[in-house]
């Protein structure tokens, strides 16, 4: 089992798959890894030898931020907004979408279930 990023990537996929499993590589940054390695991407990852999976380790935390930098770089991107107190971190404070959407229907993704209203019944 190959371990990169402190991830398990799943061995019995495509590297250009597995790679995607790491938060922060998607399809293009899996590919840009797969060339830089020189790697064909349709081998798996089980195919691979240690020195190719060291490489693309070492292409990896070299070139790209990934995991728990990431996620600590948008939580702390996330916590400047809220206090600055503009706009977009009000949103983020209350739980309500950020990006315009409407909130009268639908919304229930950031608002959570439904909250019945006493009174409303008709």
């Amino acid at each position: 089992m190959a371990r990169i990023a402190g991830v398990n990537i799943p061995t019995n996929k495509r590297v250009l798959i597995a790679l995607q499993y790491i938060h922060g590589i998607g399809q293009k940054n899996a590919q840009e890894i797969v060339e830089k390695v020189r790697i064909a991407p349709e081998r798996r990852v089980h195919d691979l030898s240690d020195a190719e999976v060291l490489q693309i380790r070492e292409v990896i935390d070299r070139d790209y931020m990934v995991e728990g930098d990431l996620r600590r770089d948008v939580a702390m991107n996330i916590k400047r907004l809220m206090d600055l107190g503009c706009y977009r971190g009000l949103r983020h404070r209350r739980g309500l979408p950020v990006r315009g959407q409407r909130t009268h229907t639908n919304a229930r993704t950031r608002k959570g279930p439904a909250k019945p209203i006493a009174g409303k019944k008709k």
